[in-house]
């Protein structure tokens, strides 16, 4: 492989000033928008030699064919910049967005002679003052409901109000004392405008104070005997306090934030965005991220922020997971989007009631993220092109409708044991899944060689597969006669071992080319054909394929590339999963030889300490707090878990 591309530009040409840069193809089309503090360091990454790139950057690097640069006064300009030209390029490698412009808000249209209150999608009304964003449409629209009787404004549409001031009469909102009807005169323009701007008030969270001067005003109607006046003061504070009873009490009343909570693997990212008004929770709103290049916590935060705030003013306090590498630039341009006069402040919650709230926007934004992937497996259309488009990158006669993935897991070289899990038709078959038990191993690729080798007996010419046996011992090495450590364990109820003897059209293992290699070896040596190899590396997600010298890239955001990376995860979780069940009975056999414990003890010593690495490093007064753990057992427990003696 050439050292670098072609068209590098001279190091000496490149400004080693703060700017911001476009990667080009052939068809002028800007693939990628970065910024730099120093563009001729930053640039430098780009073009050092291909085979050390990442393969991602690699791809793109080979797909542009100029690279061009702006040079910036600092890196607030920068920042600026760069925002506007992913704007207007939409480059493919910078990070893309699904389902964020899709949340209703809650819209006050303040530059309308009459103003207006409606529930929209449309962020470009002139003068508009917006609410939200909500997560459903119905739950904003039962709140309006509500407000209108404390803050009788206008709902209607044009043509329903143009024909009211046509007929001197008011709609029926007007008739049951949910408009104030300023169609028909009952309230002047500014009498309406003011009920307006209480309302969009109330909304910016400024209801305590509302709630006490209307309660101050019914108290002196009341003390002058308007009982009337007392009574639609009464129903419009009870009509806040039912609004304000659908938005949860989360901070003091002085609070106005937003909470960020991401949660991201090598392909996505879910991003939850909590609005907190006067101290409550006014509005949710999430979107998918796709990744095309390698981006971290902090430069998912940045880009996450540029887009929520690109039509938007930000609240003083945003809260993010991680601050970006230039949070002070990204602090000042939210500063900017706010407006003069007031400044946004960038930082992370890290304890107290604000740290509780952004760990529950995590966990929305993990559950978000297991949502959107289970939603993309189940989907029996794109399963089926994930299967097509994985045969036609790998060269396979026919679309792999079985596929099995295995990985292996160890803790510092001990307790190796291996998983086989099964996909049919693009969706999980559990109870075909494997568990492997590993007697001696040297490396990886051994423990894949030997997993392989027991796997692929069952498909070799000739090989019979016990019909009713629950489960099957395979050996444990070549040549080596099976024994309980090498028993090949099943998942769930047993099932007939037949079907281990089903051949896959496509056997995955996890990891690079040395694995794929190991497999292939067994897979040559068992004189099984017609089957698929190939190894999935986590770091670059990419496929490798036997005595290949490089590997296949699929597209980040492919349903194919989604598809492996959900099989390798599952033989991961299957293999750490069995691991750690070993540790536990290897801890729990080991414990029962101590005098006086028994399992329930022992039990109730692993719940205290929470692990077997803590109960080692544990004192003897540590122990002794277990209820039912004497002294003499204490001093027994910590004997029989230390390391051996080596000398």
């Amino acid at each position: 492989m050439a050292e670098t591309v072609s068209w590098r530009p001279r190091a000496g040409d490149i400004p080693a000033q703060p700017g911001v840069y476009r990667f080009i193809d052939e068809r002028t089309r800007v693939l990628y928008v970065g910024k730099a503090k120093n563009l001729r360091s930053r640039l430098s990454n780009y073009f050092a030699p291909l085979s050390s790139l990442h393969e991602r950057t690699r791809r793109m690097v080979l797909t542009a064919t100029n690279v061009e640069w702006t040079i910036v006064g600092n890196d607030f300009e920068a920042l600026q910049l760069e925002y506007t030209w992913i704007k207007e390029f939409d480059p493919p490698f910078n990070v893309q967005y699904k389902d964020d412009k899709s949340y209703p808000y809650l819209a006050i249209t303040m530059g309308d002679a009459v103003p207006r209150v409606l529930v929209t999608r449309n962020r470009s009304l002139p003068n508009a003052r917006y609410f939200g964003p909500y997560s459903r449409a119905w739950a904003i629209r039962d709140t309006v409901d509500v407000m209108l009787k404390a803050f009788p404004m206008r709902s209607c549409s044009p043509s329903v109000y143009k024909r009211a001031q046509q007929t001197g009469r008011p709609c029926l909102l007007g008739d049951i004392g949910k408009c104030a009807a300023p169609c028909v005169g009952r309230v002047t323009l500014e009498e309406h405008k003011s009920i307006a701007l209480d309302f969009a008030s109330f909304m910016a969270g400024n209801d305590s104070r509302m709630l006490k001067s209307i309660r101050e005003r019914m108290s002196q109607a009341a003390a002058t005997q308007d009982y009337e006046s007392a009574a639609r003061y009464r129903d419009q504070i009870g009509a806040m306090e039912t609004a304000l009873a659908k938005n949860q009490i989360v901070l003091s009343e002085d609070v106005d934030a937003d909470f960020f909570g991401i949660a991201h693997d090598e392909l996505a990212a879910a991003v939850q965005q909590f609005v907190v008004r006067g101290g409550r929770i006014r509005g949710v709103r999430g979107w998918v991220v796709d990744k095309e290049l390698d981006v971290d916590l902090g430069g998912l935060v940045e880009s996450v922020l540029q887009n929520a705030y690109d039509d938007t003013s930000p609240p003083p306090d945003v809260l993010v997971p991680a601050l970006p590498e230039d949070s002070t630039a990204l602090e000042e341009w939210l500063t900017q989007r706010k407006g003069v006069g007031a400044r946004a402040r960038l930082r992370v919650a890290k304890r107290g009631e604000k740290a509780a709230l952004a760990q529950t926007v995590e966990t929305n934004a993990k559950n978000a993220l297991m949502l959107y992937k289970s939603k993309r497996s189940g989907d029996f259309v794109a399963r089926s092109q994930a299967l097509a488009d994985i045969q036609d990158a790998l060269g396979m006669a026919e679309a792999p409708l079985r596929m099995e993935c295995f990985d292996v897991s160890h803790l510092s070289g001990t307790n190796v044991v291996a998983s086989m899990v099964v996909f049919e038709d693009g969706l999980p078959k559990k109870q075909h899944y494997r568990r492997f038990n590993i007697a001696e191993t040297t490396d990886d690729t051994d423990s894949i060689y030997q997993v392989l080798k027991r796997r692929l007996a069952y498909l070799a010419v000739g090989a019979t597969v016990p019909e009713t046996t629950p489960a099957v011992a395979p050996e444990t090495a070549a040549g080596a006669a099976p024994d309980a450590n090498a028993q090949l364990e099943l998942n769930h109820q047993p099932a007939a071992s037949a079907k281990f003897a089903y051949p896959p059209q496509l056997l995955i293992v996890d990891g690079g080319q040395p694995q794929v290699s190991a497999a292939q070896r067994a897979l040559e040596e068992s004189g099984v054909s017609g089957i698929q190899l190939a190894g999935i590396a986590k770091r670059l997600e990419e496929i490798w394929l036997p005595n290949a010298d490089f590997p296949v890239i699929l597209p980040r955001n492919s349903d194919a590339l989604f598809l492996i990376q959900r099989l390798r995860d599952e033989a991961h979780r299957f293999a750490i999963t069995h691991q750690r069940q070993r540790r536990s009975k290897d801890v729990s056999s080991v414990l029962a030889t101590v005098p006086g414990l028994g399992p329930t003890r022992i039990k109730a010593l692993l719940q205290h300490f929470g692990s077997v690495a803590r109960l080692r490093a544990a004192s003897a007064e540590q122990i002794i707090e277990v209820p039912g753990i004497g002294t003499s057992t204490a001093d027994a427990i910590i004997q029989k878990l230390a390391p051996p003696d080596l000398g």
